[in-house]
C-alpha cells in the first residue's frame, strides 16, 4: 500500500474519530471532546496517512478526502514525548503502514528534543504489546485501572537516541 503521511487538517477530524471508534472499544476509544483536547495539547501534534492513490483536496469532494485516510498517530513532545494513539484500519494492518505512523511521529520528536517517548496500551492488547515491542519498545511498568473499563494499561518507553 503506497501512502503519504501529511499533517492533520481540520476537516480531516470527523474521519479520525470514526476511525478510533473502529480500532478500539469503548471505554479505550476516544470521545470526540478527549480527541480533540489530545490534539489541541500544547506541543501535540497528529499525523495522518493516505493513500499516495486518494483523491486531493482541490479536486474532489470531502467524502472521498476521508476515504482515502488509513490511519493517524497523536503524539506530543517533551523531554520524554508521548504517542497518545495510533489508529489504523482494518484494511490497512499488516502493510507496514502503523511501522510508518510511528517512525513519522518518532521523527518528529527527535526534532522537537524528546530523548525518549512513553505510552499506554491495554494490557489485554497482544497485538499492540507485540508491535511495541518489535519497534524497540519496553514495559516500564502499569497502570491499573487506567482505561474507562476498567481495563490496566503497560507504560512502554523507548530510548529516541538509538537507531531505530
Amino acid at each position: 500500500m503506497s501512502v503519504r503521511i501529511r499533517d492533520f487538517q481540520a476537516s480531516d477530524f470527523d474521519r479520525l474519530w470514526q476511525i478510533d471508534q473502529e480500532c478500539f472499544p469503548p471505554g479505550i476509544s476516544y470521545s470526540r471532546p478527549e480527541l480533540k483536547a489530545y490534539m489541541r495539547r500544547r506541543g501535540s501534534f497528529t499525523l495522518v496517512a493516505e493513500s499516495e492513490a486518494g483523491p486531493s483536496t482541490a479536486t474532489f469532494a470531502h467524502d472521498e478526502v476521508s476515504a482515502a485516510i488509513k490511519g493517524f498517530i497523536v503524539a506530543y513532545g517533551g523531554v520524554t514525548g508521548h504517542i497518545i494513539t495510533i489508529d489504523v484500519i482494518a484494511p490497512a494492518r499488516r502493510s507496514r503502514l502503523g511501522s510508518q505512523l510511528l517512525a513519522a511521529a518518532e521523527d518528529r520528536l527527535r526534532s522537537m528534543g524528546s530523548r525518549a517517548v512513553s505510552l499506554e496500551t491495554a494490557v489485554d492488547n497482544q497485538a499492540a504489546i507485540a508491535f511495541y515491542k518489535r519497534h524497540g519498545y519496553s514495559v516500564v511498568g502499569t497502570r491499573p485501572r487506567y482505561y474507562s473499563n476498567g481495563v490496566d494499561a503497560l507504560v512502554m518507553r523507548k530510548r529516541l537516541s538509538e537507531a531505530r
